[in-house]
């Protein structure tokens, strides 16, 4: 026990340093989402998240637009458990072949009109993955998708980003 105490004394704090982008980006690009939003969605977005097979990373990324410095519930856009309530579906990595049915049930049990959002290179190309036995590949290959958001995983802007695009794509 002893010798782990010295090692974190002699390694001391390591923690990464913040995002580069500063809070007028953010907040700038939240202004424009609060316009689309109250434009086209009388406010508020819902979003149904589902990993068709990813590594996770771009889970972590999606879980940062929810924390205290994005926010992004501030600007209208909230996750919700049941596809039922959400106006757009966001998924992430390679279908994989155990979850092709589930993400069609879950796309059809969406009500009309429906936003498809592929997040990650995963599942924009099927990435490393790509077609095989246990891969379908990218989104596309099973649903349509109304937007494409590229990254290894996409930081929180980009998200953001791919939102607003989304929106626009298919409402104006």
């Amino acid at each position: 026990m002893l010798r782990i105490l010295r090692q974190i004394a002699r390694t001391g704090k390591l923690t990464e340093m913040p995002p580069a982008t500063g809070d007028a980006e953010l907040g700038t690009l939240g202004i424009e989402v609060r316009r689309v939003l109250e434009a086209r969605f009388c406010g508020s977005l819902a979003i149904r998240q589902v990993d068709a097979g990813s590594c996770n990373g771009c889970e972590l990324e999606i879980h940062a637009l929810n924390n205290p410095y994005h926010d992004i519930e501030r600007f209208g856009v909230h996750f919700v458990a049941s596809p039922r309530h959400a106006d757009a579906l966001l998924v992430t990595g390679p279908v994989s072949r155990h979850m092709e049915t589930a993400l069609r049930r879950t796309w059809r049990a969406m009500p009309s009109p429906k936003l498809v959002i592929a997040a990650g290179d995963c599942a924009c190309t099927g990435g490393i993955f790509g077609v095989s036995y246990a891969s379908c590949g990218g989104v596309e290959n099973v649903l349509p998708v109304d937007v494409k958001i590229a990254g290894c995983p996409p930081t929180p802007l980009e998200l953001l980003r791919g939102i607003v695009a989304a929106i626009r794509s298919r409402y104006e």
